[in-house]
């Protein structure tokens, strides 16, 4: 049977992972909590807004009402990276060989290893950031679209124009397809070989939490009563197949999803705090976390795929040992 390590917050968890075995979690009050041989905490922050995980470097990005970027280290110590004066940093992302991406208002930043930041200015707010995993180069969700940056080179970016506000962004593992989430109730993707649009609609919510398997197969995806993970096996990704519909639960709605990190399972948190886990081939599920206080707003799997990591907006975390 699965267990749990409870850890209660004040307050809501915005992000949780793990930086090597230790488990991170992100207050919005701006502290970095950490289970490292006791409950260890760091206020990085005067509120906090974003974050990013770069487990590869073992280094996590934060971004905060106090217009600074951070990068806290798994012994919890941290440094500020950017200081954007008063201005709120509403994304982070993190760039191969330790690049890093953030956004303030209608500007993007990108400081590439041992460079300075470089500006990259767009006619409305920039609302998610994302790396591609391979070269140098990084997407910003914007209204209207998604921008692709080659922040290494000189030269235009590359437009990719779809109607309506682009929230979020994130790129497929092999790098073929760029995927965004919506203000509506969608996900958009495109093609990048040849910009061929995808539409993903159908969501009775807004979709705030995406997570592709290892291989890149499959993207989860939050805002329905199921975890919607979309198939990505063929050279035009979704387009025409069906999605896979895994833990349904009628009366709640689906609003994290954590893809395993070698097999072709998933995480899904609910509104009620539960967490179960399903396998695609079958559907089969487990139950990893009865219902807690608040709906479940992060989870992340240690490198290993035996440990979850799990935030609510209640503040009711933990870390879940799926072997016992």
């Amino acid at each position: 049977m699965p267990t749990v390590a409870p850890l209660d917050l004040d307050g809501h968890c915005l992000a949780a992972g793990f930086l090597g075995d230790v488990p991170f979690f992100c207050a919005a009050d701006g502290t970095i909590h950490r289970l490292d041989h006791g409950h260890k905490r760091e206020t990085v922050h005067d509120g906090l807004l974003c974050a990013a995980f770069d487990a590869t470097a073992g280094r996590l990005l934060t971004g905060g009402e106090d217009g600074k970027v951070a990068v806290t280290k798994a012994d919890g110590s941290f440094q500020i990276a950017a200081d954007a004066g008063k201005k709120w940093v509403t994304s982070v992302a993190a760039g191969p060989q330790e690049a890093l991406a953030w956004a303030v208002g209608r500007t993007a930043f990108c400081r590439l290893p041992a460079g300075k930041a470089k500006e990259f200015s767009h006619p409305r707010s920039v609302e998610g950031l994302a790396f591609a995993p391979k070269g140098m180069r990084f997407a910003v969700a914007r209204y209207n679209g998604a921008t692709l940056h080659f922040p290494a080179a000189e030269g235009k970016p590359a437009e990719l124009e779809w109607a309506g506000a682009h929230t979020g962004v994130t790129f497929s593992p092999d790098g073929a397809f760029l995927v965004t989430t919506m203000q509506e109730n969608a996900l958009h993707g495109w093609k990048l070989a040849d910009g061929k649009h995808m539409q993903m609609r159908g969501y009775p919510a807004k979709v705030k939490s995406l997570s592709w398997n290892a291989k890149g197969r499959w993207l989860a995806s939050s805002g329905a009563p199921a975890a919607i993970v979309w198939p990505f096996q063929g050279k035009d990704g979704p387009m025409g197949k069906a999605p896979l519909e895994l833990g349904t639960r009628g009366n709640m709605m689906v609003t994290a999803v954590a893809c395993h990190p070698t097999e072709e399972i998933v995480a899904i948190g609910y509104t009620d705090g539960m967490v179960l886990a399903a396998r695609f081939a079958d559907q089969k599920e487990v139950l990893l976390r009865r219902p807690g206080k608040g709906a479940v707003t992060a989870m992340a799997w240690d490198g290993e795929g035996r440990r979850i990591t799990f935030g609510s907006e209640a503040g009711d975390c933990g870390v879940i040992d799926v072997a016992g």
